[in-house]
């Protein structure tokens, strides 16, 4: 994604900032990442440029050359010193489709209520060689069942994604003990402070009572 965002600032013409030293990297920052095999609608991103530009001539110049599945949906402009998106970043919305010919919605519901209740869930993660130990039930905020569709058990989560306080979808559904999901989508990440940008976003398609 950093990479379609360099492509694109050098295809609209727009002077974006690099880092120092002997490997100069484009100073693009996603706010959180996506896990490998998680989709979304929902992303921020700050870009820094070396020279000013009226932010919506900046949208419209990078639309162009975004890549096909990629939409700037809307800009404003912050300070340099202003925090950073990671800083800001609290929690974020999920959605898994989890196949029902596997567990039943009183299965799901059951295991959902226990972890919610629990006053801790040690949980384990594990890249290569390293394995990390931490409390996974702090991380997650709610859990819900919206039901089912299409032969799979809708659930929705609301995880933080806070600087060394990020629960994964995938984990919190291996902890439930239902099968690995068929799609995990994130819906929204919310910020402590939400620029205008964000507040467009949020009004785009939205019902009116959300």
């Amino acid at each position: 994604m950093v990479s379609a965002w360099e492509e694109a600032a050098k295809a609209a013409g727009l002077a974006l900032a690099y880092s120092e030293g002997k490997r100069p990297a484009p100073q693009v920052s996603l706010a959180a990442p996506l896990p490998v095999g998680v989709t979304s609608d929902w992303e921020l991103v700050d870009v820094y440029l070396n020279e000013w530009v009226q932010p919506e001539e900046a949208l419209h110049r990078l639309a162009a050359g975004l890549p096909d599945g990629v939409e700037a949906v809307d800009v404003c402009e912050v300070g340099i010193r202003a925090p950073s998106l990671q800083s800001q970043l609290r929690w974020a919305e999920y959605e898994a489709e989890v196949p029902a010919e596997v567990v039943t919605a009183r299965d799901a519901q059951e295991a959902i209520d226990k972890l919610l209740a629990a006053a801790a869930v040690p949980a384990e993660y594990r890249r290569e060689a390293k394995v990390r130990q931490y409390d996974l039930r702090p991380l997650v905020l709610d859990i819900r069942l919206e039901g089912e569709q299409d032969g799979c058990l809708l659930l929705r989560m609301r995880l933080r994604a806070e600087p060394e306080m990020t629960a994964r979808a995938d984990q919190v559904l291996l902890t439930l003990g239902v099968p690995a999901a068929r799609r995990i989508h994130r819906r929204r990440l919310y910020l402590q402070d939400s620029p205008s940008a964000v507040m467009a976003y949020r009004r785009r398609g939205e019902p009116a009572d959300e």
